[in-house]
């Protein structure tokens, strides 16, 4: 390494030193000195850690022996745990539904009674004993979706309203036999949501002139909920469902529609990413309708628990592209949500309600009022939540804020971030996590509204390939305090084939256990933070002896990481869960052989299908 990139080296990550020196009180922080420790030094924290006893004891974090990277095709966990297949795409979710056809991979009928495809973020719900299972289906993998065509795309009304039904949240209930979990057919909570349901739009934006179209002239009412990638679970029961690529299956036919600046944006086009919804369904044409767009991109609610009830889309918590929705109660009662936008470059931002969580009233509507704000890092380690008002931003109203987000969040320059995905809260204290996955623009182009993507101390890296996971700690463990401190809980790398720079990662990445592309975060009732991937499995180059996507369990409290999966060909790992017992642990597969090299889970001679499977100890006890 040449002097002058030492230089550069230090000046970027040496700004994080001055709120927490290496190891102190036990939280990992990061600078020069501490990508030079070596592999040992990295070893001897992880001894001392188990020494302490925080992978070990009844109330202590999940432990095994970790699993080494792979390109397998199939599921590697350690050996003291089992797993099996719960439901994957084109699985009969009710008792008229037909069994998954591989060949024709089912019709517009079939999927309308089956699971969606590409399993997301999901959650657990039980009433009076009972297990509810709600997943988000996020997109199509069109040339394994399409594969009984020779185009492997739509190409008539019935494969438009096949993909439409594949699309969503799925909501089944589950039931254990010998065992095992599968879906309970004839169950009254079994249900679908889909790219066509009935919407009821809430908060600022509802009735909003951008809001209404020729078929809602109120703008309250939408169809249909798609691309929904994280999700949220709220205390008082209900599932939040996060619409991420909206845009992508917008189109124009009018070749010569000028696109306007809130359409480019948010990367509104003429033409989709495939899908011809809009050959067939108007409202996705944005020559007929330019104002159907501005219904998507929010935060939907859903009563898992209620078959009847309509999906809400939650304005107040603004419109971009959601990866999850993260809920807390703060200390004085008001709930906080965290959120994401999942794009090179754009923002991380925080809802606080205007009304107080109560366990003995109705909260159903608490997430339609309060105030909205996206979070500025500063180098030397402290940040701040600007918030979006008329004031600050320029915009008119509170509901154009919630409905042209991503301007909102230039007009106060808040810091551009390397795609937050998820938000994890920590169970226990004041603390939260986001995955920066990866930004291969950062400090070579602006964002999409024309933002500097400088390399800063948050995101350090030009042309991040591998991405990091910040952590911070609001002022007086306030989760409504607009002010914060932070820190790098983990800069994923590849210590094998970058030494000692910023390439190779954190202190604690080793060859043992790196990883790129930190997706999925989600804290366990123990404190442990699960870390999912979705990044490169090419195994070579910079991505050497990585594998496939994988699982890992993060100590929040001395920084090790440890992995406890790797999954099948070409999928991403996504979405987790626990059953209320605590004794089975719920993970999302998607997108396996997305690339046309997998036949996860049912073997030769099967279709690729995005799948949740159950994990399960060996002795019974508890998967955290």
């Amino acid at each position: 390494m040449t002097k002058k990139n030492e230089l550069d080296f230090d000046k970027v990550l040496s700004k994080n030193l001055t709120r927490r020196d290496f190891l102190k009180g036990g939280t990992l922080a990061f600078g020069a000195s501490a990508f030079a420790l070596s592999t040992g030094t990295a070893s001897m924290l992880v001894s001392q850690s188990a020494k302490a006893g925080f992978w070990q004891g009844n109330d202590a974090l999940l432990d095994f022996k970790p699993v080494s990277a792979n390109i397998l095709d199939t599921i590697t966990i350690p050996s003291e745990f089992d797993w099996h297949r719960v439901v994957s795409w084109g699985d009969p979710i009710f008792p008229n539904g037909s069994w998954f056809n591989h060949y024709t991979r089912g019709d517009a009928k079939s999927q309308s009674l089956a699971f969606g495809d590409n399993t997301d973020g999901m959650d657990i719900f039980t009433k009076d004993s009972r297990t509810i299972l709600a997943a988000n289906n996020e997109y199509i993998n069109k040339s394994i979706f399409y594969n009984n065509r020779d185009s492997k795309l739509p190409e008539n009304a019935d494969d438009i309203a096949k993909g439409k039904a594949a699309h969503g949240v799925s909501v089944v209930e589950l039931v254990q036999k010998k065992g095992k979990w599968q879906v309970q057919k004839n169950s009254e909570f079994n249900r679908k949501i889909t790219a066509d349901s009935p919407m009821e739009i809430t908060g600022p934006a509802k009735g909003h002139a951008l809001m209404k179209t020729q078929a809602d002239p109120t703008g309250t009412k939408s169809l249909g909920t798609w691309n929904n990638c994280g999700n949220g679970k709220t205390p008082w029961g209900t599932y939040l469902t996060c619409e991420e690529n909206f845009n992508g299956y917008f189109s124009s036919s009018d070749p010569a529609l000028e696109l306007t600046d809130e359409f480019k944006r948010y990367g509104i086009k003429h033409k989709d990413r495939g899908y011809g919804w809009g050959q067939y369904d108007e409202r996705f044409d944005i020559s007929k309708h330019p104002t159907e767009p501005n219904r998507a991109g929010f935060i939907v609610e859903i009563d898992p628990l209620d078959p009847n009830s309509t999906p809400k889309k939650r304005t107040a918590l603004g419109r971009f592209k959601h990866e999850n929705a993260e809920v807390v109660v703060a200390t004085n009662g008001h709930v906080v949500v965290y959120l994401g936008d999942d794009e090179r470059g754009e923002y991380l931002y925080k809802f606080i309600s205007k009304n107080k969580y109560s366990r003995h009233e109705n909260n159903q509507n608490i997430l339609d009022d309060g105030d909205l704000y996206v979070a500025k890092f500063n180098d030397d380690g402290s940040g701040k939540w600007l918030h979006l008002t008329p004031e600050s931003t320029g915009m008119a109203s509170k509901a154009e804020i919630c409905i042209n987000t991503r301007m909102a969040a230039s007009a106060v320059k808040a810091t551009t971030m390397d795609r937050p995905e998820w938000v994890a809260a920590h169970p226990h204290k004041a603390e939260i996590y986001c995955a920066l996955t990866n930004n291969k623009n950062r400090g070579i182009k602006p964002n999409a509204g024309g933002d500097a993507t400088s390399v800063d101390a948050v995101n350090p890296r030009k042309g991040n390939k591998y991405g990091q996971i910040v952590r911070w700690n609001p002022l007086n463990n306030d989760h409504t305090s607009s002010q914060f401190n932070w820190d790098l809980f983990a800069l994923a790398g590849n210590p094998e084939v970058h030494k000692n720079n910023l390439k190779s990662g954190s202190n604690n990445i080793t060859k043992f256990n790196m990883f790129n592309s930190p997706d999925g975060l989600k804290f366990d009732s123990k404190g442990g933070l699960w870390i999912q991937t979705d990044g490169k499995y090419s195994n070579k180059d910079d991505f050497a002896g990585m594998g496939n996507n994988q699982m890992l369990l993060g100590n929040p409290e001395t920084g090790e990481i440890k992995r406890f999966l790797v999954g099948p060909k070409e999928c991403e790992v996504t979405g987790l869960t626990w059953s209320d017992d605590k004794k089975t642990m719920f993970v999302g597969i998607q997108h396996p052989g997305e690339k046309g090299y997998s036949n996860f889970p049912g073997g030769a001679g099967t279709a690729p299908r995005s799948t949740v499977i159950a994990i399960t100890r060996k002795d019974g006890g508890e998967m955290g």
